[in-house]
């Protein structure tokens, strides 16, 4: 990451950047009573963010159309360039596609980015690309989408709660920034770039979905992808030649059999076999095969899975089958829940707090459901997102009480 990459985009100075098919005045929701309605500033900057696929890697215009919204609303704001995808070990390399720059985004009113308070998402999605729809099932708006829920939703309530507040003249120029970084879906190299800002905030809230309840932690995470290195050949002669999936297929039941530590508090650890490949056809004995692996930790340390996963490993395949681990891992991250009014739950999926360096308070809240993020079915109901827009709102306004 090159600070000098840094541009800044003055809120009065800005050159507006086109979004086809995009313009807020042209959205409308249809009814069955044949009424359409145009839709409010949320909605619509909802259906713009979900409109536009930005899968890990490809965020480049979604960031684009942020800076064109943030500054058409006052606010002044700085792009962080970040290295291409493609810079990302061999276990992400089949999530990303990266076709242009890709880069943060940081705004905030006024001159000065020193601020009490982050409110914090990302904007890349994982694949692939859904786009966007609603329609109305008799009770609620129903939105679906790529990103709709995980965490286009998110980014969406936190914008619209913190222009609710600036318009109604209860913040601050130097009370809250907004941040959107790229890359949380495949090791959050986006928010780990922000630590060389030297930035410091109070408070930060982060957004993910959390069914707009608190959330009090979550599980911690370690991904790696298993190699089987084989030697390939016709398949009617199998005993002069060594397969590959039959080297990798012992080491993942093992894996999935293997103790692991469990808590009162977050449950059992878990894994998932996310990705295999290997060979070409039938009648080819295959020469490499990979899987790609995730473990959720529900207590000890990244470090003791780590050595659980080599020495089952290696003990197995005799040095047959290598690993490679994406990052160094993260134990269980708790969060701050304290603020009255909202339930409490915990979550097992991983999120960028733990790559925010700091001595900060750590809030989680967003709308919607994880059980429908990274799914083809994934939505949420626009009911909820207006209740994100209030419930940020109360967590931004608890965090600039004195402390």
């Amino acid at each position: 990451m090159n600070l000098t990459s840094f541009k800044i985009f003055l809120s009065l100075a800005v050159t507006a950047v086109a979004i086809n098919d995009f313009e807020d005045t042209q959205h409308s929701l249809h009814y069955p009573n044949g009424n359409a309605h145009k839709l409010d500033p949320l909605l619509s900057l909802h259906r713009n963010l979900v409109g536009i696929e930005s899968i890990t890697g490809n965020e480049h215009d979604v960031g684009k159309y942020l800076i064109s919204y943030l500054t058409s609303h006052n606010f002044t704001v700085e792009t962080q360039t970040i290295l291409p995808a493609t810079t990302f070990p061999s276990t992400a390399s089949h999530l990303v596609s990266t076709k242009h720059d890709r880069f943060n985004v940081l705004a905030y009113r006024g001159t000065n980015r020193t601020t009490r308070t982050l409110v914090t998402s990302h904007i890349d999605t994982v694949p692939p690309y859904y786009p966007y729809k609603s329609h109305f099932d008799g009770h609620y708006q129903q939105i679906w989408g790529r990103g709709s829920v995980d965490a286009k939703g998110s980014v969406a309530a936190q914008i619209q709660a913190v222009i609710n507040l600036l318009s109604n003249k209860e913040l601050k120029e130097s009370d809250v920034a907004l941040l959107y970084v790229v890359g949380e879906e495949t090791g959050g190299d986006g928010m780990r770039a922000v630590n060389a800002l030297n930035m410091s905030w109070e408070t930060v809230i982060f957004g993910e979905p959390t069914e707009l309840k608190l959330a009090s932690g979550h599980k911690g995470t370690m991904g790696f992808t298993l190699t089987a290195h084989g030697r390939a050949g016709h398949s009617g002669y199998p005993e002069l030649f060594v397969n590959a999936n039959s080297l990798l297929i012992p080491v993942l039941s093992a894996l999935e059999n293997m103790e692991m530590p469990s808590s009162e508090k977050y449950g059992k650890s878990t894994l998932n076999i996310g990705y295999m490949q290997g060979g070409a056809a039938g009648n080819v004995i295959p020469g490499k095969a990979t899987a790609t692996v995730q473990i959720r930790i529900a207590a000890g340390t990244a470090q003791e899975i780590r050595k659980r996963v080599v020495d089952l490993v290696q003990g197995l395949s005799g040095g047959k089958v290598e690993v490679e681990f994406v990052s160094e891992g993260y134990g269980c991250v708790d969060i701050d829940a304290d603020v009255e009014g909202f339930d409490v739950m915990t979550v097992n999926y991983g999120t960028d707090i733990p790559n925010l360096e700091g001595r900060h308070k750590r809030y989680l809240f967003g709308p919607g459901s994880i059980l429908r993020a990274h799914s083809d079915h994934e939505h949420l109901t626009a009911t909820d997102l207006n209740l994100a827009v209030d419930g940020y709102q109360t967590l931004i306004l608890e965090s600039l009480k004195s402390r």
